[in-house]
């Protein structure tokens, strides 16, 4: 799967000279969190987020009016507090790439670019939703977790197994075992009562750890 088939098209995006209130009512009425901020010529150069946004607002503990810190906000533009030269993806990325980006440099959302041209964004809530497709989280079924042996044809036989049962795999997923030789499957499961799959798993699992109806 890659950027383009999961990023927000044509975003919501501002000027440089927008003032910071503007930015503020501009988020909340979207419900969105981060606003690519483009120059007078329609190129990207940097980006703004609702954590941004928050630091430039005068602390509650400032002793200014409400006159002077709305006064003050009214004439702060978001160049002055946006991150200057983002990071971006181009819509061809891997989409587990741009979630590593994301996550080891800590931020929320990725500008995509085509050439020059910001084209899209890809931020933790697209994320969100291809977790939640990936592991068949709003169809219903038997969420199964196990630890297997990490070795050749493992899987295969996992799959052979719930098939043999009765059942169908709607969505698997692998990951790290705390023992380097074992790994960690998660499954939803059709058709198949919980006892049945675990049952018929039982035999090739180092550990069943959790079973359950969703």
């Amino acid at each position: 799967m890659l950027v383009k088939e999961r990023m927000s098209r044509n975003p919501i995006t501002i000027r440089t000279d927008t003032p910071v209130t503007e930015a503020q009512s501009l988020m909340k009425r979207e419900k969105i969190h981060h606003l690519p901020v483009l120059d007078r010529e329609g190129r990207l150069v940097g980006i703004v987020t609702e954590k941004d946004l928050l630091y430039a607002a005068p602390s509650p503990a400032t002793t200014l009016s409400v006159y002077e810190m709305t006064s003050l906000l009214a004439k702060l533009t978001v160049d002055k507090v946006m991150s200057a030269k983002p990071l971006t993806v181009t819509e061809d990325v891997a989409l587990e790439e741009a979630a590593r980006i994301m996550a080891d440099r800590n931020i929320g959302g990725l500008p995509v670019i085509r050439g020059e041209t910001l084209v899209g964004i890809i931020t933790e809530s697209d994320l969100f939703r291809v977790f939640i497709e990936l592991f068949g989280a709003r169809q219903k079924g038997v969420r199964l977790t196990m630890v297997v042996a990490n070795r050749r044809g493992e899987l295969c036989k996992v799959s052979e197994a719930v098939t043999k049962a009765g059942g169908n795999i709607i969505a698997l997923g692998t990951f790290l075992a705390d023992d380097p030789t074992q790994g960690r499957l998660t499954m939803k499961v059709e058709g198949l009562a919980k006892e049945k799959i675990a049952e018929a798993l039982r035999p090739l699992a180092v550990k069943i750890e959790d079973v359950r109806e969703t």
